[in-house]
């Protein structure tokens, strides 16, 4: 029940809309995720088959691919599952933990009416743990928004995990107090990590909604678009064949 809920909906599945949704078709981003996918629902409907046997057949027989099994029943279980890098609880544990805490500062934003998506913060973050900036460092991605990405693979990296337009980190208390307002700044109860947010900076993209520098600055076919959006609708318009047209919507308040 954990992992259906809080490991796979709360977490995997909200970050993943972003690879799905907005990289293009072919882009190893959203393949992987893809894949992920696939072998989770495999996974899921078989570690459940011997405590829920209705439920666990019901999805097996509306899996939208071919699997070479009638019911979840036979088979056994997939040797291919067993094959994927054991999970790095440390590392992700650390990233969920701060993640629960921005969302607390977020949400005073949010009444405040700083910030409405989450996609329209920045976020600055001191780690006085050595171990969780190391964490931390590892997972900090490129400045703008570029694709492919130069510091990460892509996917594993903190604006996309923490669904913010911009994360910080910074060497002090000090640093994050000068960039945020007293009242959205605090210390983690979860992370330990003091945290702030603010208003994320640039011009928001009108396909992935992130906020960035860059947007608007240079001679793409789509100027209110990032370069990472141009690129991914440039490879939708070469294997569609056809002219995208971008509907951009109206700017909706703040609630």
């Amino acid at each position: 029940l954990r992992f259906a809920t809080a490991d796979l909906s709360n977490f995997y599945l909200d970050v993943a809309k972003d690879r799905l949704y907005i990289s293009a078709v072919d882009d190893a981003r959203r393949r992987s995720c893809q894949t992920v996918i696939h072998a989770c629902l495999i996974g899921f409907a078989k570690s459940i088959a011997p405590i829920l046997p209705h439920m666990a057949e019901d999805i097996w027989q509306n899996l939208p691919f071919e699997t070479g099994d009638e019911s979840v029943f036979e088979g056994g279980w997939p040797a291919e599952l067993m094959t994927f890098a054991e999970h790095d609880t440390d590392q992700w544990s650390a990233v969920r933990n701060l993640r629960d805490d921005i969302n607390k500062q977020l949400e005073l934003a949010r009444n405040d009416k700083l910030v409405g998506a989450s996609l329209d913060a920045a976020a600055y973050v001191y780690a006085p743990n050595d171990e969780i900036r190391s964490i931390l460092d590892k997972l900090d991605g490129d400045k703008d928004l570029v694709s492919p990405s130069i510091k990460t693979n892509g996917v594993d990296e903190l604006r996309t995990t923490l669904m913010l337009s911009q994360v910080n980190i910074v060497d002090s208390i000090e640093a994050v107090k000068e960039a945020c307002d007293e009242q959205y700044v605090g210390e983690g109860a979860t992370s330990g990590c003091f945290v702030g947010v603010k208003k994320a900076e640039g011009k928001k993209c009108d396909r992935c909604w992130f906020y960035d520098d860059q947007v608007g600055n240079h001679d793409l076919t789509y100027d209110a678009l990032c370069q990472k959006c141009n690129g991914a609708i440039k490879v939708w318009e070469r294997v569609k064949d056809q002219k995208f047209e971008l509907v951009i919507p109206e700017e909706q308040p703040v609630a």
